[in-house]
């Protein structure tokens, strides 16, 4: 067990360990530089770095003149100002368009769905104006990104990830034509036993099986023993950014951070939760984890479906089966709609999980109630937070209690004062981590799915969700949520301005580079 801890200790840093490498890296080539210039070219030192400064300038303009997001581009500016062969270096890699653009000539042309298709979500739109009026221009904005709206659904929730991933695993063993899997985390365990038994055996009696993991996720904890397992028993593995291609080239900062799972076509899930052990709190990591996700049934869960083939496709991935094969084809009837949509580094800066958010943020009348384990706003985020609680909705934000990464904690505790002046509830889960992304508005509409509210999940990462319209599910997340409050403890301002002298002195400097934590 001390083996094990140790080990998922190590885990816990590795992702943080990388950054800092790369950043105390180009902090040595800044004192290099800075020396060499010293010893060797003192006669001439002052005019070359005040070239180099004039250089960071135009570039610190270039950026600013830039389309997107304010907060992201003022973290640049100072850095290119403050020390520009840092900045220089960093921004190659990490703040450019190349990797985005190279990114995007990579990606597969999106598949264009058939025009009755549109069509029919077309009238699913003049159903949901009449439903829910207020929410048709957030349909609208999904459609125009070729996200189509779904009828005869059937959405369930699962408040726990140990219900979803028991479901799950059921519906694998059933499974008769095709498995789909993608994910941010695959883990050896007594999750990953059963579920790999079920793959292979799966794979063997002729069905399709295929899956995705993202390899920096899933780092140390799977291994190529494992993978040439599921290859040996016909399962087709394809792994995002293997790490020894991408430390090289500078890509983790990308990552597929989706969740999906398809089964025969009438069956997806999607959430915040992976395929470790803690997160069916099978093992303890950061107390008791927390975590959430829905299974679509029906019409809905081909949105999910095509997503996967997609980035299948964008990895190397053939499918030798109709595209058609892989669509839902059992009857399912419910009332509502809903709106499975991902979101990717590729359509950068068009952001649908970021702009999904915002407009669930600012079209809240009532009530509105968010989860996420990572709270790293932007300044149009605080800004709708802040204006939805003076215009007197009901705005309850929960966190976790225990967080996995006390930097970010950090960043998330130095917005607290602000939220709190204008009306925002802040819960923190007591009984330890809570993973769960979801958000529920006036009980008409939410969201689930694996983008937190930071900056990684709105620019860096591949990530995915369901927009929920008029369904019964709705209550049942309403239900789990004044649960997670009635287990958590509300901030008070009083105690968040008695807060430890070490937080105040690193928040301010943590919340200048949030957008590399």
């Amino acid at each position: 067990m001390k083996g094990i801890r140790m080990q998922q200790r190590g885990e816990r840093h590795i992702s943080a360990a990388l950054r800092l490498a790369f950043v105390a890296l180009a902090l040595l080539l800044q004192i290099a530089f800075v020396v060499l210039l010293a010893l060797f070219l003192q006669k001439y030192m002052a005019a070359i770095y005040a070239v180099l400064e004039i250089a960071a300038l135009i570039a610190a303009i270039r950026i600013y003149n830039r389309n997107g997001d304010s907060s992201y581009k003022l973290s640049w500016v100072v850095v290119l100002l403050t020390v520009p062969v840092v900045g220089f270096f960093l921004y190659a890699f990490w703040g450019g368009n190349a990797q985005r653009k190279r990114i995007a000539r990579q990606h597969p042309d999106t598949y264009t769905e058939p025009e009755s298709a549109g069509m029919r979500s077309e009238m699913n739109a003049d159903k949901l104006n009449r439903l829910l009026p207020n929410w048709s221009r957030l349909s609208a904005y999904l459609r125009r990104r070729d996200f189509l709206l779904y009828q005869n659904t059937c959405v369930t929730y699962f408040p726990e990830g140990k219900l979803m991933i028991e479901d799950m695993i059921t519906r694998i063993e059933q499974a008769e034509h095709f498995i789909f899997l993608e994910y941010f985390i695959i883990a050896e365990g007594q999750i990953w036993e059963r579920l790999c038994a079920a793959l292979c055996a799966k794979a063997e009696s002729g069905v399709e099986v295929k899956v995705i993991f993202d390899d920096f996720g899933s780092i140390r904890r799977f291994r190529g023993e494992t993978i040439e397992k599921l290859r040996n028993a016909g399962v087709e593995v394809f792994v995002f950014n293997p790490v020894q291609q991408y430390v090289n080239r500078l890509y983790f900062n990308y990552r597929d951070h989706r969740k999906i799972c398809c089964v025969d076509g009438d069956c997806s899930y999607t959430g915040g939760i992976n395929m470790a052990d803690e997160y069916a709190n099978l093992i303890e990591r950061f107390g008791y984890w927390k975590d959430t996700g829905v299974r679509l049934e029906g019409e809905g869960a081909w949105g999910l479906t095509a997503s996967f083939i997609n980035m299948c496709r964008y990895l190397g991935g053939e499918f030798h089966n109709e595209r058609d094969y892989y669509r839902p084809h059992a009857a399912v009837k419910s009332e509502g709609l809903c709106q499975p949509f991902v979101d990717g580094p590729h359509n950068n800066p068009d952001n649908p999980a970021e702009d999904v958010y915002l407009q669930m943020v600012s079209n809240a009348k009532r009530f509105l109630y968010i989860t996420t384990p990572y709270f790293v706003p932007d300044a149009a985020m605080m800004r709708a937070l802040c204006i939805a609680g003076d215009g007197g909705v009901d705005v309850r934000l929960m966190l976790p209690g225990t967080p996995d990464h006390w930097y970010i904690d950090y960043v998330a505790e130095s917005h607290f004062g602000e939220l709190l002046e204008h009306g925002v509830k802040i819960y923190r889960y007591t009984p330890g981590f809570l993973h769960a992304k979801s958000v529920m508005v006036d009980r008409e509409v939410a969201f689930i799915g694996s983008a937190n509210m930071d900056y990684r999940s709105f620019q860096l990462n591949f990530e995915c969700g369901v927009a929920v319209y008029g369904m019964g599910m709705i209550e049942d997340l309403l239900e789990d949520m004044d649960g997670i409050m009635d287990r958590s403890h509300c901030v008070t301002m009083d105690e968040w301005k008695s807060r430890p002298w070490r937080r105040r002195v690193l928040e301010p400097l943590l919340r200048l580079i949030a957008i590399w934590l």
